[in-house]
């Protein structure tokens, strides 16, 4: 059973050592991430948005953010050969597990183009994992928050995020369905998916933590929903 999810963010920036000269700068969105993740118990399901999915990850994968600067390796579980392509969610999903000392079944991702329905039937099927399991969902928000952002400008990305994080805060899981999908792909905004397999998890749930970033013009959300 998925006794309580994790929202977080999967950008490199998370990693100190991809980020020499702006760790201070990013310590918060990290800070967040990380405590966001610890409060998870200990047993993770992950998922996340990629162009490589559908996909399962099992804790066999082994990766490197080489392909972000630096050779940081990690592991969703077990030791063995590094895949030099493993997607940048299930990067960011093995570096938090090392640090929250986790246990990972396994990591979902779905692609962008994933529609509620779909989500809501992952979900559901999520919410079938035997014992207390931590759900942990990364996806990141828009990425068109004024001029430092790599989508350029968009004065809708505010409004937007501001949303997101009101239905995150109040565990709105029918608002978190009803999202405009095609308002979120113009503003870059890829984990919308992410946070519909959480909507379809059955509840009830409440939310413990909310919080949001937007380093470098990107936003990254950050929540923790518990049962009642």
């Amino acid at each position: 059973m998925i006794t309580r999810a994790a929202v977080v963010p999967h950008p490199p920036l998370l990693v100190p050592e991809l980020v020499a000269g702006a760790v201070g700068e990013t310590a918060p969105v990290r800070a967040a991430t990380l405590a966001a993740a610890g409060e998870l118990p200990r047993r993770w399901v992950a998922v996340a948005v990629d162009p490589s999915g559908p996909a399962t990850f099992e804790p066999t994968v082994n990766g490197t953010f080489l392909g972000y600067g630096v050779d940081v390796k990690v592991s969703l579980g077990v030791a063995g050969a590094t895949d030099p392509d493993v997607p940048l969610p299930v990067l960011v999903a093995a570096w938090l597990r090392e640090r929250c000392a986790a246990e990972v079944s396994r990591v979902e991702v779905v692609p962008p183009g994933t529609t509620p329905p779909e989500c809501v039937s992952i979900g559901r099927r999520l919410a079938e994992e035997p014992g207390e399991t931590g759900l942990l969902v990364l996806g990141d928000g828009s990425i068109r928050h004024g001029l430092r952002s790599p989508g350029g400008n968009d004065e809708r990305s505010g409004p937007f995020d501001a949303h997101i994080s009101k239905l995150l805060a109040a565990a709105d899981t029918e608002g978190l369905l009803a999202l405009d999908l095609g308002e979120a792909r113009e503003l870059g905004a890829q984990g919308v998916p992410a946070w519909q397999i959480l909507a379809g998890v059955p509840g009830p749930w409440r939310c413990a933590r909310n919080d949001f970033f937007s380093p470098f013009g990107v936003g990254y959300h950050v929540a923790v929903w518990e049962r009642p």
